[in-house]
């Protein structure tokens, strides 16, 4: 048995580097950038006015109220291109570029305008209500660095600075695999000693972010079976996740049917709870990760595991879960001989403060309050924490 963290080392370690390719703008968001995406233009391009109002000379209305005659108007996409002289104003529009010989825009909110002119209430600041040129990003500065994952929020950047297309790193191809005779599709009905198969559709749903995934038919136990469909299952896929059969019990042939067919077989349990008895191999530049059967065990094994190799095929700068630190609302005991990962709600009251509840689970098997869970709670072995105590956090 190996630790979480010697498990994360072998698994970065045997991950291969997929290829690029391009993509279209309207397909990039959870893609990994496989190039720097640089500013082609300042932003803004002009000075730029931050409100409807009146560009000014800050020393005209130093004296305010004063007096000035407007001479022209800018407006967004279309501006006042001649320069400001003393004693004139020019109308503006929000993000309409402030013309030439103007220091600061009024708000129209503190002028009054009559017969041509307009009166300037309140005095101003030079630079008041104007984004200068290139004040939030100078053309040919990196905005985002090649391994990125693209997030909705970046789309307006990509299309601002004209990134029709993007190179990124392929998706990998991944297939799943369930296996157990008590297991029946989705669309039919159990019968007596039999479960649906949750545990394909719960991966699908996790591995589709970062990965095209395909779902396999079910393996009964039966490892002749089994050793052919895991053996035809890698021609085609970068990564096979197998759910269910990686114990040790007379039915479970994962780790028989990996060995038969001559699977390169890197651990087989790990120092974790749930999640023990976690396999991870290869078989011609194939991953092969094979999960424990109960979901919540298969939850937590796919985000510390699989889903790191998945975005280090994509040369992703971050692969691991992100972490942070928060209070325990009660005591968590620790395992003995296994660090635990556990399913949690986090939450923060009334100070502000990000707090920990783990949920109340009958065991790994228990999917209907994992659903619930937006973090996993890091509880070293034997120890536990108490009530009040930081806690390591990774956010689902």
């Amino acid at each position: 048995m190996i630790s979480i963290s010697k498990a994360k080392k072998i698994v970065k370690q045997e991950t291969f580097t997929l290829e690029n390719e391009t993509v279209d703008l309207s397909k990039i968001v959870n893609r990994v950038l496989a190039e720097d995406i640089v500013a082609d233009m300042d932003l803004p391009p002009f000075d730029r006015s931050q409100m409807d109002g009146f560009a000014v000379k800050t020393a005209d209305v130093k004296d305010a109220p004063v007096s000035l005659k407007i001479v022209g108007e800018s407006v967004a996409g279309k501006g006042w291109h001649n320069e400001l002289k003393t004693g004139e104003a020019v109308r503006i529009m929000t993000g309409a570029s402030v013309p030439k010989g103007a220091d600061s825009v009024q708000k129209v909110e503190l002028t009054a305008e009559k017969d041509g002119f307009i009166e300037i209430q309140k005095a101003t600041k030079i630079k008041q209500n104007i984004v200068k040129k290139a004040e939030e990003i100078t053309k040919g500065t990196v905005v985002l660095e090649k391994g990125e994952i693209v997030t909705e929020n970046m789309v307006a950047t990509l299309a601002s600075f004209g990134y029709e297309s993007l190179k990124v790193a392929k998706r990998p191809r991944v297939a799943i695999l369930a296996t157990g005779s008590e297991i029946v599709d989705i669309s039919q009905t159990p019968a007596q000693d039999q479960i649906r198969n949750s545990n394909s559709w719960m991966l699908e749903a996790f591995a589709r972010k970062f990965a095209d995934v395909e779902i396999l038919p079910i393996a009964v136990d039966d490892l002749e079976g089994l050793k052919k469909t895991i053996s035809d299952a890698i021609k085609s896929c970068d990564c096979l996740i197998i759910s269910g059969g990686v114990s040790v019990g007379d039915y479970d042939f994962t780790k028989p049917a990996l060995k038969e067919i001559g699977a390169e077989i890197f651990f087989e349990k790990v120092s974790l709870k749930p999640g023990k008895p976690t396999v991870f191999g290869k078989k011609d530049n194939t991953l092969i990760f094979g999960l424990p059967g109960n979901p919540v065990s298969i939850a937590v094994t796919f985000f510390v595991f699989v889903q790191m190799a998945l975005l280090q095929m994509q040369n992703a700068i971050q692969t691991e879960l992100e972490n942070g630190y928060a209070k325990l609302s009660h005591d968590i005991k620790g395992t003995k001989g296994r660090d635990a990962m556990l399913p949690v709600t986090l939450s923060t009251n009334k100070k502000g403060k990000l707090t920990v509840e783990t949920l109340r689970f009958s065991g790994s098997s228990n999917f209907i309050r994992f659903a619930k869970a937006n973090g996993l709670v890091f509880i070293p072995s034997d120890v536990g924490l108490k009530k009040g105590d930081v806690a390591e956090i990774y956010f689902l």
